[in-house]
């Protein structure tokens, strides 16, 4: 699944076999976003993460920092 631009955020939705590998990915997740200084929206509901993408710094609109942390993101997945 592509991301997907929603409401000026970048939205995909990320399936694991267990909460455990879901947690685990967030985990991973939270590392990047802090060296970037770039914090997702998200959520989990068991083996699911939501997350949601966009730059409050910008009006909370979509800009390259969301592209670039997108990116990294679907590199640990």
């Amino acid at each position: 699944m592509m991301w997907e631009e929603i409401d000026n955020h970048l939205c995909k939705s990320f399936k694991f076999k267990n909460f455990s590998e879901a947690f685990s990915f967030m985990t991973r997740v939270a590392l990047i976003a802090e060296k970037m200084n770039h914090h997702p929206e998200w959520t989990n509901i068991y083996n699911v993460v939501d997350i949601k993408l966009n730059t409050h710094d910008a009006g909370d609109m979509v800009t390259e920092k969301d592209h670039l942390l997108a990116k990294a993101i679907d590199h640990l997945f």
